[in-house]
């Protein structure tokens, strides 16, 4: 691993520990619970992309704290800059993660298989 590589995975890992922190110091109800499940930043640590729990957000409250995130993703940025004692921080972007849907998914579809296999055993047997 070279050391640009290792500075983004630090950084990284930094901001999935701060972004929270500074979601919880929000009285809004509807972003100071989300979990942050990974950030990925970009080759030169401009961008981040911040991947978030859904688990317990319908589709509606997934649309308003998408578009809250991006009212206070400003606010954000300086809370990192600050604590991190940053020149700047990271454009942040937003998205729920879709991972657990699918890891899921791919499990029933394994699942499936399986017993259709058992099946198929039984019958030649």
């Amino acid at each position: 691993m070279r050391d640009e590589e290792i500075k983004r995975k630090r950084t990284e890992s930094r901001l999935v520990e701060l972004i929270p922190e500074a979601l919880s110091t929000m009285n809004d109800s509807r972003i100071n619970g989300l979990s942050v499940t990974e950030v990925v930043c970009s080759r030169g640590r401009y961008d981040a992309k911040v991947y978030l729990d859904k688990s317990y957000l319908n589709e509606k409250e997934q649309g308003e704290a998408l578009k809250q995130l991006r009212a206070v993703s400003g606010y954000l940025a300086t809370y990192v800059r600050e604590s991190e004692g940053w020149y700047k921080s990271p454009k942040f972007t937003f998205e729920f993660d879709t991972q657990l849907e699918q890891i899921s998914n791919i499990e029933a579809i394994f699942k499936e298989i399986a017993k259709r296999n058992k099946k198929d055993e039984s019958n030649e047997s």
